[in-house]
């Protein structure tokens, strides 16, 4: 049946319209205020205004009526009307009335009007698709880029209450094996004997879907988290009679929890498969959060295996260093003759001690060397060098050990002075190590020691050496010590590094050694931003190479930055790197303010410049976030406070906290 909301006084018209329209509702009415109450609260179809009407202004009245969802008929008569009334009328019928057209007219705009109302269903339909799908995509966005078990549930929940308008849901997931916990996320409060239902609930679920499960969750034991919208008014048992939808949190057989909803209007089948595309989703970065937490619950174990290991070594490394330096210093008195005169065997059997206590004073330094830089605690002295006096001083101290096997050690020198940043007491060690080798595995020819200089790009080495070596940029002092020894074959290369290792072969056995040395090496170069790696040929010989940055501002300032960490760990303080980068000449202008950026700030500083962008880096000892946020406090305010010298800039500050826990925090503003 249609319904007709007739505004007219003439009682004929009323009267062909009722005869047309017999079997359908006419609402007639000329009060105003009447004529909207039955608009909302009738809902007519059709409403039919006839134009010769006295008591209304149709202008304001056909504008009004036009936001209504109803078809608008004017009887045209014998009054006219502008275009402000006729533009929000829909259809035409001049007076008398046609009986035969006003059906037709009347027929053709309801079959016209059901269509344009199923086209506006269809495209609510399309958008709440598109909404929901517009959802889908933006969770799915967001858990995949999240490892927090906490945060992908709240994801999960999110999407599925932005997707289908819950008034309640339940969680449950386990934040750890004992520890079940039952999230509730609810728009209005929920009384406790709901609580306490949808408590019981969770837990006749949770032992449902799972045949035997691995944790026996009781009342008593879960534990609840609520998240309450608003506190106008309280769910009871009521909400159970709601429509819901529930799904089990599952990847395979691998059982996470499950979520339930509720929702007074029922769920639709696309509803359904929203919700359980949600869930499914969570899943796949659930498992993958539990691994990621699984890794780091092991990982901090074999940190602290590692920790006591080192500690271990440490410790028996200082206790065998005593007694050993006792018993050396012994043997030194026993052949110098202080002690008594020596047959010709008891000397030769204090020599050999004497030789091997100074063997296993070596390989306690190694362990010991080895342990503290593990721990971060070696300590560097960088400064600005060059590295050939090392290397004299390595030839000199050797140089009777290689002649005694019939070598000789050839230094041939780099034709470019050039100067590096480096700590030279552990330079010489690494060279030490290294020529050692050399003379321990070859039995006639020289030990050569070259120097060059080459850029990262020149540098050519083994597929097992990339890791190491692809990180370098810019231009290198290149040491290389080659030998025309044993040699090593090339499936060995990428053990030569390995701690305790020693390439297994004869020659290797008898020369004997902790297979330290190398690894030493290794660290040693890296704390320099360096690298170390070989090339070699078996029964031809080795070559071994390290290179160093040459010294510029930017290689300088990361050798103070990383000597100073060093210190402070030691110390147990902390340290401030903080960046200030601006476009124009801020910078500049920043550094000749001496109240702002003064000697104490500028002692450890770098200036780079790229493009428009400049960079001002300062290293603050016992610096933190205060300290930091100070200084970025006072910039702008002088900037402010001199708006004339400085004009309009941006400024971007970014700071790193590194302290003796060696963690690092990162700030930016």
């Amino acid at each position: 049946m249609t319904k007709f909301l007739l505004i007219s006084e003439d009682s004929g018209k009323e009267e062909v319209v009722r005869e047309v329209f017999s079997t359908d509702e006419v609402i007639p009415c000329v009060d105003e205020t009447m004529i909207f109450d039955i608009l909302k609260v009738e809902e007519p179809d059709i409403v039919i205004i006839d134009g010769d009407i006295e008591v209304l202004d149709l202008k304001p009245l056909c504008r009004k009526i036009k936001q209504f969802p109803v078809v608008i008929l004017l009887i045209l008569g014998k009054k006219e009307h502008n275009k402000d009334v006729t533009h929000n009328i829909n259809l035409f019928i001049k007076a008398p009335i046609d009986k035969k057209l006003l059906a037709a007219t009347v027929d053709s705009s309801l079959r016209t009007r059901q269509t344009l109302l199923k086209m506006t269903k269809s495209n609510q339909e399309l958008a709440a698709s598109l909404y929901q799908l517009n959802v889908l995509y933006n969770t799915s966005s967001q858990l995949a880029g999240s490892l927090d078990k906490d945060k992908l549930i709240k994801i999960m929940i999110e999407g599925i209450e932005k997707s289908l308008n819950f008034e309640l849901s339940c969680t449950l997931i386990f934040r750890s094996e004992r520890e079940p916990v039952l999230i509730v996320n609810s728009l209005y409060k929920v009384s406790d004997r709901l609580l306490e239902a949808l408590k019981l609930r969770a837990i006749l679920s949770y032992k449902s879907l799972l045949s035997d499960p691995p944790f026996d969750i009781k009342i008593g034991n879960l534990k609840i988290e609520k998240n309450i919208k608003h506190n106008i008014r309280e769910y009871d048992f009521s909400i159970l009679r709601f429509d819901n939808l529930f799904a089990p949190i599952m990847l395979n057989d691998e059982f996470f929890g499950f979520t339930e909803i509720y929702r007074e209007a029922p769920f639709s089948t696309e509803d359904a498969t929203v919700f359980q595309t949600l869930v499914r989703q969570v899943a796949i970065p659930l498992q993958s959060a539990s691994f990621t937490q699984e890794l780091k619950a092991t990982n901090r174990k074999l940190q602290k295996l590692e920790r006591l290991k080192s500690e271990f070594i440490s410790i028996v490394s200082h206790e065998l260093r005593t007694p050993l330096t006792a018993i050396k210093n012994a043997m030194d008195i026993i052949l110098s003759g202080k002690a008594g005169e020596m047959t010709e065997n008891i000397e030769k059997f204090v020599s050999m001690g004497k030789r091997n206590a100074i063997r296993l004073s070596g390989i306690i330094n190694d362990l010991l060397d080895i342990s503290k830089i593990e721990a971060g605690k070696m300590d560097f002295k960088f400064e600005l060098m060059h590295v050939e006096p090392v290397i004299e001083y390595v030839k000199n101290n050797l140089t009777e050990v290689a002649k005694e096997k019939g070598l000789d050690i050839v230094f041939t020198p780099s034709e470019e002075n050039v100067e590096v940043y480096a700590d030279s007491n552990r330079l010489e060690q690494v060279l030490t190590n290294l020529v050692s080798n050399a003379i321990k595995f070859t039995t006639e020819g020289n030990i050569e020691i070259t120097t060059k200089v080459v850029n990262a790009r020149e540098l050519q080495y083994d597929h097992c050496f990339e890791e190491d070596i692809k990180k370098l940029q810019g231009n290198y002092l290149q040491v290389c010590v080659e030998d025309h020894g044993i040699g090593i074959e090339r499936k060995d290369l990428n053990h030569v590094f390995d701690k305790f290792a020693q390439i297994e072969n004869s020659l290797s056995r008898k020369v004997g050694g902790t297979g330290l040395g190398l690894p030493i090496a290794r660290q040693l170069m890296e704390a320099h931003n360096g690298a170390i790696w070989c090339d070699s040929e078996i029964n031809k010989g080795s070559k071994f190479y390290f290179v160093i940055p040459i010294a510029n501002d930017k290689s300088n300032f990361t050798m103070i930055r990383k000597q100073l960490v060093q210190q402070a760990r030691s110390n147990g303080s902390t340290v401030a790197v903080i960046k200030i980068k601006s476009t124009n000449e801020t910078i500049e202008k920043l550094l000749r303010e001496n109240n702002l950026l003064n000697k104490t700030y500028m002692a450890n500083s770098m200036i780079e410049k790229e493009g428009l962008m400049t960079t001002l880096s300062l290293i603050l000892m016992d610096g933190d976030k205060p300290s930091a946020e100070f200084l970025h406090k006072k910039i702008d305010s002088v900037i402010e406070q001199n708006k004339d010298l400085y004009g309009k800039c941006d400024i971007m500050y970014s700071y790193e906290i590194e302290g003796d826990t060696h963690e690092k925090d990162s700030y930016s503003g």
